[in-house]
């Protein structure tokens, strides 16, 4: 498969940059309510796609419920993102820069994997000043990439106090596409309400259009849920600067899948119910664990599984996704899923039915029949 398959013209103005509400008028037609942060989780718009027929409906998120059923499994990713960016300033010249956290190395001496910018001006020896009354400190001690640096935080006090007081420093991760600074409510909305194992600095963002009421809904039905982690990183945006996709390697990310996560999900396949993988992360993690006849197994470590088209899938047989943008893993990894013409040709309804795209859009799911 060739990187320029996964191609399309994408206009700024589908980019959602909100969440954004949709209900039904007086005749059945699904219109706009509210766009911002009063927009219900469970009230995004979703495109069913009929992966073997290539039948397209048009619903509403929380209307995902007619398609489940008694002991039908939902498997979501459970990582919570944690709030990785900072700005701080440098030491003498006083000049603003930027800190992205990516993940913590060693918790004894307090050292962090980041990113800098303007990385030029950041170098190994240099401190770096956050908070109003520069209250933490940090000093560069390695560079791992152009822009990547390893860094020392000097606190005195115990890892929890330290954690509370750099998280309270740091603001939402927001992606590049988002074209705002984080607001007080992202902190809210850019996380998934179940979310528990930190780590992430990416929004499992299929997972946050579910609603309290929604996933009752489905318990009450009949549905059953259960969690796997992967703490999704930057690596999901990493431009892929290779044509053919067989040479691009993916970033390591950390996973893991419980015993009690495998038992429910073999227990699903046994019985041959829906298996439906909330998110492209959540479905990177189950192949990952997977075994030869089908089963998953307790998995504790890390992933680089990139899966494009064409890949035969061992686990789940439903699939929740927002719409991506052009040329990323997830929409390789959704037309893997549902097969490249029917995934492509439902994103090109997408756009022409004004379908909003990015984390804070629009969702897909993907069925077998």
């Amino acid at each position: 498969m060739k990187l320029s398959q996964f191609k399309f013209k994408l206009s700024e103005e589908q980019i959602a940059q909100y969440p954004c509400a949709y209900e039904r008028d007086a005749d059945g037609n699904i219109v706009k309510r509210v766009e911002g942060f009063d927009a219900h989780r469970d009230e995004c718009r979703l495109m069913v796609l009929h992966a073997k027929s290539n039948r397209i409906e048009h619903k509403i998120f929380k209307e995902l419920i007619e398609y489940f059923d008694d002991k039908d499994l939902f498997v979501f990713n459970d990582t919570q993102v944690f709030p990785a960016l900072m700005h701080g300033n440098k030491e003498k010249t006083n000049a603003l820069i930027e800190v992205f956290l990516l993940r913590e190395l060693n918790q004894q001496y307090r050292l962090w994997d980041v990113l800098v910018e303007p990385a030029r001006k950041i170098r190994v020896g240099n401190k770096l000043y956050f908070g109003a009354d520069n209250s933490m400190v940090a000093e560069v001690i390695d560079n791992t990439t152009s822009r990547g640096r390893t860094v020392r935080f000097l606190y005195d006090g115990t890892h929890e106090e330290f954690k509370r007081d750099l998280f309270a420093l740091g603001n939402t991760p927001l992606p590049a596409h988002i074209k705002r600074a984080p607001e007080a409510d992202d902190a809210e909305r850019y996380q998934c309400i179940f979310a528990k194992n930190e780590g992430a600095v990416v929004l499992p963002a299929a997972g946050a259009n579910f609603s309290r009421e929604l996933m009752k809904r489905l318990e009450i039905r009949g549905a059953e849920f259960t969690y796997v982690t992967l703490h999704a990183s930057l690596g999901m945006f990493r431009e892929i600067d290779v044509e053919d996709l067989t040479k691009h390697k993916a970033d390591s990310e950390q996973m893991e899948v419980t015993e009690e996560a495998s038992i429910k999900f073999n227990a699903a396949s046994a019985r041959e119910s829906k298996i439906c993988a909330v998110g492209t992360t959540t479905l990177r993690a189950l192949e990952t664990a997977s075994t030869a006849n089908g089963e998953i197994k307790p998995f504790e470590g890390w992933t680089n599984r990139f899966i494009f088209p064409p890949y035969q899938f061992t686990t789940a047989n439903c699939l929740i996704s927002n719409f991506q943008l052009p040329y990323s893993m997830m929409l390789m990894n959704q037309a893997a899923f549902g097969g490249y013409d029917a995934v492509m040709n439902a994103y090109d309804t997408a756009l022409k039915e004004g379908y909003r795209f990015g984390f804070y859009g629009d969702a897909l799911l993907i069925l077998p029949d």
